[in-house]
């Protein structure tokens, strides 16, 4: 017996499909098989399963705790809840990895699986082996079992652990996503007010699609932030493993600016710190960073890729600009929205200021958003590739971590391919609205030159 994904499916974070077309019960049996064989020939005996709340995640479940099984492996099903949950569950109970169902803020006939093997990042390389093994049909055999337990209550426990945070007048909407039920337990648990937004798991989506770095996204929150008179706003995206965030006079605090507010905080109790942001984050929270006295670095997009660095490093923060921030100081160091929501309470009281304050602090940049566009699967690279060549050949200021992103007197810009999708990705920023026309100016220069106009934005 053997199996085959459909080619779009394996990607370098996750494995993504849709579902009745491109993902079925039988890539997740095939996916659930081939990760416990892994696990297996790895000495290990149990995975966690978990999912989010997409009508088809249920279904997906069952099938992939079948294959589990049928490797021979235990599975460990701890059942509806947001992806950090699931991260949990692999970091504290007795188990050897595990996978989350989820489609994460993707439309609603999406679906996927992120994975966690004995306690690092499971992507790339290793995704790629879930094909090969299914291909070949090079399978263990056997008769594993399967367990429900519900861990949501020790999951919010953890989450308040040790809190230190005052009293604030806070909006939270859960966007009918995983994190529904915990934000409801955890808001209970926390000191001030809470007024919540869409906590029903709904996979329709019936209110807005869960995508907090969209802002079309945040109305319902601004509207309520703005009738109740809140300190501030948070929003979650489908799994539960993002944040969005706005202040009390509704605007939106980015990725990269709530990590300013979170560096602050850690490296007043760990001076000297490195702090990690990928390539699409704002210079000002690099240059905040250093100013704070800490090393900030910057890295590959990817929170997969990010992990692992911080693993390497030792960083006790790191965040990305869709909204993944990572805490490694007193937590796991994975990607957790309510933790980050929890953590932004902690912040504002240990500076002392409203999240208004630090959010109005910053220095006002012009900037565009993650601008993405089609191109060619088979020239994504080497556009970039050529791009650099004749940055070099000019002389040009430029940081190849993930693409080029090209500093100049005006600001930066930044063009790099999506490891997900056949788009090229770019953003620029600079003091002014000239200056980024003059940076965009550049980018569309560079592009032309390799054959390629800019065109419609498109989405994730």
């Amino acid at each position: 017996m053997t199996h085959l994904f459909h080619p779009t499916m394996l990607r370098e974070y996750d494995i993504r499909g849709v579902v009745g077309d491109t993902l079925s019960d039988k890539d997740a049996y095939a996916i659930g098989r081939s990760f416990a064989t892994l696990i297996r020939r790895d000495g290990g005996r149990r995975v966690a399963v978990g999912y989010d709340g997409r009508l088809s995640s249920p279904m997906l479940a069952d099938a992939l705790v079948a294959g589990i099984n049928a490797a021979g492996v235990d599975a460990l099903n701890v059942g509806l809840g947001p992806t950090p949950m699931l991260y949990y569950a692999a970091s504290t109970e007795d188990v050897d990895g595990g996978i989350q169902i989820t489609g994460s803020h993707n439309p609603p006939d999406y679906n996927g699986f992120k994975m966690v093997f004995q306690g690092r990042p499971f992507f790339g390389a290793d995704i790629q082996r879930i094909g090969q093994i299914a291909a070949a049909g090079d399978w263990e055999a056997g008769e594993g079992a399967a367990e429900s337990i519900d861990i949501v209550d020790a999951y919010v426990d953890r989450l308040v652990e040790g809190f230190a945070g005052g009293a604030f007048r806070v909006g939270w909407d859960a966007g009918n996503g995983a994190a529904g039920t915990v934000i409801e337990k955890l808001t209970a648990r926390l000191p001030g007010e809470h007024h919540l937004l869409f906590t029903d798991i709904d996979g329709h989506f019936p209110n807005h699609h869960p995508d907090p770095t969209e802002e079309k996204n945040l109305a319902d929150l601004k509207k309520l932030v703005a009738e109740k008179s809140l300190d501030f706003g948070v929003a979650f995206d489908g799994d539960g493993d993002r944040i969005g965030a706005i202040d009390g006079e509704g605007r939106v605090i980015w990725g990269d600016q709530l990590l300013q507010i979170y560096a602050a905080a850690v490296l007043k109790d760990r001076p000297g710190a490195t702090v990690i942001a990928d390539v699409k984050a704002s210079q000002a929270l690099f240059d905040r960073v250093a100013e704070l006295g800490g090393k900030p670095l910057m890295w590959k997009t990817g929170h997969s890729l990010i992990k692992a660095k911080m693993k390497e490093t030792g960083s006790p923060l790191a965040g990305e600009m869709s909204g993944h921030i990572f805490f490694a100081d007193t937590y796991y160091g994975y990607d957790d929205a309510p933790y980050a929501a929890v953590r932004l309470i902690e912040a504002a009281t240990k500076l002392g200021k409203s999240v208004t304050e630090l959010r109005g602090e910053m220095p006002a940049m012009v900037n565009t958003p993650e601008l993405r566009f089609q191109v060619d699967e088979v020239r994504k690279f080497a556009i970039v590739d050529e791009v650099l060549a004749r940055l070099a050949a000019s002389g040009a200021t430029v940081d190849r971590t993930d693409g080029a992103r090209v500093l100049t007197d005006d600001g930066w810009w930044l063009l790099r391919a999506s490891n997900t999708q056949d788009v090229l990705v770019a953003r620029a920023e600079a003091k002014d609205e000239a200056a980024l026309d003059r940076l965009m100016a550049a980018i569309d220069d560079q592009l032309a030159q390799s054959g390629v106009e800019r065109g419609e934005t498109v989405g994730h």
